[in-house]
């Protein structure tokens, strides 16, 4: 039996070890985290219970290897509804192994947050914004590709 807990044990921790933190930020938030003009940020507002979300996951994921070591930063901001938050979208997380930083859309009324982040959005995801604060900015509703997203950012990183 004490070997049967030990392992329950082990198991539980490296489940636990493995999960991503996912922090709750608001619209506001989304803002101050792309706020540096020397970064390219590539925010994806995306959830789990949207299927063309979840079947460009593996994009980020691409984009995540590809710019490794530049200045850019991926955000995944989750609009699950609140009984998702943190654990059924750290599961969700594991299972798909998606590798790119991942936050929760705190805000639940869309008249405001979706003005603070794109005048143009529509409300629909997936949605990709493409932003190097004070330089370049780009809005996408709909699946985007590694390609498509990749040559915009490159093409940012160049505009200094």
């Amino acid at each position: 039996m004490k070997k049967l807990l030990c392992l329950f044990g082990v198991v539980f921790i490296g489940f636990q070890g493995n999960a991503q933190d996912i922090k709750a930020l608001d619209a506001d938030g989304i803002k101050k985290y792309t706020s540096s003009p020397d970064t390219v940020y590539i925010i994806n507002f995306w959830a789990t219970w949207c299927a063309p979300c979840v079947q460009e996951l593996g994009e980020f994921n691409d984009l995540d290897r590809r710019f490794a070591g530049k200045p850019v930063k991926i955000l995944m901001v989750s609009l699950d509804f609140k009984d998702a938050y943190p654990y059924k979208l750290q599961g969700f997380l594991k299972r798909k192994k998606l590798t790119p930083e991942v936050a929760w859309l705190s805000e639940t009324d869309p008249n405001i947050f979706i003005p603070k982040i794109e005048e143009a959005w529509e409300g629909s995801i997936p949605a990709t914004l493409i932003i190097r604060p004070g330089t370049a900015r780009k809005f996408i509703e709909g699946q985007v590709t590694a390609a498509q997203v990749g040559g915009i950012a490159e093409n940012y990183l160049g505009n200094k």
